[in-house]
């Protein structure tokens, strides 16, 4: 592992999670027996479905595969205290990249191939590092239920519409909140704001060729200048319209608030606590 990051042993997720990730996911554990049930229904068949698919149409990752990629992962999992899953790169046009584990017996991390042309070696750790917060928050499980709920309140007229609409919004509200979560997922891997910028930076704008011509500082700026657009009731009605229907936060959203973790007691409370929680383990002393 890089000597110059620190090892988070023993993290747990509710130290990194978003606030607002933080409330809705304690909402949706309330639910008794919700998460056995989606992990019992919904657990064995997605895993084998994406398991059979993976196999068929992309490239498994490991020590003999790509293994500058699998380096990657084991260090990023490391970090994160979590147990490495595996990891596919299947050839895509879209830059993109997505996890699922439902079960916890085959969770996977997917790379395709566009967004690692545009990206540095550490930027595609940052990149793995967001989706493994995503299994170290276990999204996946209430991202499942709540699209079950969406899909009964359907069946349900007449007013079953506008409870389904009303659910969307709010499940779209805490995967946006989820996002964060693992942006942070990623800088506690990289410990780099500027890196995670960056890869939000390409996101938006960025392809093989221009990538490299991409000033970051110029991006962080735009994020000055969407904030101002609130300073007016119609600039907030027009963000809140703009991000209504969207999965993600917008990027330069996105990379204000790492920018602001990153330089928060918060997050350096986690990197030093972390640190003395490894030197426990090894047994290092003070001398």
């Amino acid at each position: 592992m890089n000597l110059s990051k620190k090892a988070l042993i023993g993290l747990k997720a509710d130290l990194f999670r978003h606030p607002l990730d933080l409330q809705a996911t304690n909402t949706l554990k309330q639910i008794p027996g919700i998460d056995i049930a989606i992990r019992s229904v919904l657990g064995s068949v997605g895993e084998q479905f994406f398991y059979l698919n993976n196999i068929a149409s992309s490239v498994l990752v490991s020590e003999k595969q790509l293994p500058h990629l699998h380096k990657l992962l084991l260090e990023a999992s490391e970090i994160l205290d979590l147990e490495p899953p595996q990891l596919y790169v299947q050839q895509n046009p879209t830059p993109n990249a997505y996890t699922f584990a439902m079960r916890g017996k085959q969770p996977f991390v997917m790379l395709h191939t566009s967004l690692i042309e545009m990206l540095t070696p550490e930027e595609i750790q940052a990149v793995i590092a967001h989706e493994l917060g995503h299994l170290k928050c276990e999204h996946g499980v209430y991202l499942s239920m709540v699209n079950m709920l969406v899909l009964a309140a359907n069946l349900l007229p007449p007013w079953g519409t506008v409870l389904a609409q009303s659910l969307q919004d709010q499940m779209l509200q805490w995967v946006r909140c989820a996002e964060f979560s693992c942006d942070r997922a990623a800088l506690l891997a990289i410990q780099d704001p500027k890196v995670v910028m960056s890869v939000l930076m390409k996101l938006a704008g960025g392809s093989p060729t221009i990538a490299p011509q991409l000033n970051l500082d110029a991006f962080i700026e735009q994020a000055k200048a969407y904030d101002s657009i609130t300073t007016d009731s119609l600039g907030e009605v027009l963000q809140a319209a703009q991000t209504a229907q969207l999965t993600h936060p917008v990027p330069v959203i996105r990379a204000r608030e790492i920018g602001r973790w990153a330089s928060s007691a918060e997050y350096q409370t986690i990197i030093d606590k972390q640190q003395i929680n490894r030197e426990q383990k090894l047994g290092w002393s003070n001398w």
